[in-house]
């Protein structure tokens, strides 16, 4: 193995992408492959204590910056490296999707986008204006494009254009690049260069809740039940993890791949809920048959997807349960090993924020590709075009 090109971290939470640059030349939907070790994170920094010590665990040789971003100077996190500007290879991280993100959209200061962690992208520009790496990868939820953020996400835009890294972005579906999931995140990529940057092709296809079109020449996405082959079945040792209270009878008799509205006058459950008066996620069972539906950061006591089966609780009644931590692993395509720090709240929260490997690997590999640091494979229209 040659020198390893060092890469900047920000927002590092609980290390979706740092995982997705250190195995980017490892072969896809393999977690396994930790890949030539092409790749290192140098530096990473987040101000959430669980989420450095999930990091310190599974990075051991990155530096670890805990603070606030915004009093955290780009000077800092290159020495921590033994860095200096332009030479780190890639700058990536994710900064707090909760301005952008539809959970809490029903607060007034977020419907407006007056969010004060919204700056948060400014910090995100001024490291890589100071910094000046080759390129940049930049992941949001996709909220982000939504209207209501529309001056934050032009400000974002025109600020790295002006640096002259020619941003791209797109909104990529993770369960398109082989990760058990539906979950859609946008991804602002640039080069120091200015050259455009171009999206990596979907490896697979599937019907999701917006695209009924199956490309039958890609692999079909990877549903649950896949995800999940060669785990333990039931609990984990947490008695916490059947769904019970007011609403745990209700959630038991949900079917797989139905939700809340299984118990309204127009499915075959009870009569108790009115229609379209819950989040979607309101007693969502996986379909074993499908990805799972995008995996909550911060979930309330009924929110979903919970397991498709149901466990007995220490009453002797059925109740559906919630998924353990290695399943959650298999539905973001992390590494049976990878170690998570904290309570389960924690690794609930570090998780759910994650950028899934296998979706980070699509994006990064596609960049040190174009940027000349790995062979370019040719995307399947140019074989069928040759």
């Amino acid at each position: 193995m040659g020198e390893q090109l060092p890469v900047v971290s920000l927002f590092s939470g609980a290390g979706g992408l740092d995982l997705a640059v250190e195995r980017a030349d490892g072969e896809p939907l393999v977690p396994g492959d930790p890949g030539s070790g092409l790749l290192r994170v140098a530096v990473a920094t987040d101000y959430n204590e669980p989420a450095l010590r999930t990091l310190k665990a599974n990075f051991r040789s990155a530096a670890t910056v805990s603070g606030d971003i915004r009093g955290i100077s780009t000077e800092r996190l290159l020495d921590a490296a033994g860095m200096r500007s332009e030479e780190p290879v890639l700058v990536v991280g994710g900064p707090p999707c909760t301005p952008f993100s539809k959970s809490g959209f029903w607060l007034e200061e977020k419907r407006a986008s007056r969010d004060p962690n919204a700056s948060l992208l400014d910090e995100y520009v001024r490291v890589v204006s100071d910094a000046r790496p080759e390129g940049f990868v930049l992941e949001n939820v996709q909220g982000l494009t939504y209207k209501t953020h529309k001056v934050q996400f032009e400000r974002l835009l025109r600020s790295l254009s002006d640096l002259g890294y020619n941003p791209q972005w797109k909104v990529l579906l993770a369960a398109d690049y082989g990760v058990p999931q539906l979950r859609r995140r946008v991804f602002v990529v640039g080069r120091r260069d200015g050259k455009k940057f171009d999206f990596p092709e979907p490896s697979h296809s599937g019907w999701s809740e917006r695209d009924r079109t199956i490309d039958a020449s890609k692999a079909p996405h990877v549903t649950a039940s896949e995800a999940f082959q060669g785990l333990a079945r039931g609990l984990s040792d947490d008695l916490d993890d059947f769904v019970d209270g007011q609403y745990g009878s209700l959630a038991a008799e949900v079917p797989p791949g139905q939700n809340y509205l299984w118990h309204t006058d127009r499915y075959g459950g009870r009569d108790f809920f009115e229609w379209r008066s819950r989040y979607w996620t309101f007693l969502l069972r996986l379909d074993p048959n499908r990805p799972s539906t995008t995996l909550q950061a911060q979930p309330g006591p009924w929110v979903g997807p919970f397991h498709w089966e149901n466990v007995r609780a220490p009453t002797g009644e059925m109740r559906a349960r919630r998924l353990r931590v290695d399943e959650i692993l298999r539905l973001m395509s992390f590494p049976d090993d990878f170690k998570i720090e904290g309570a389960r709240s924690d690794v609930q929260r570090q998780l759910g924020n994650a950028v899934p490997l296998e979706l980070g690997k699509a994006v990064v590999r596609a960049l040190l590709s174009q940027l000349g640091y790995l062979e370019r494979k040719p995307t399947h229209r140019e074989v069928v075009l040759a």
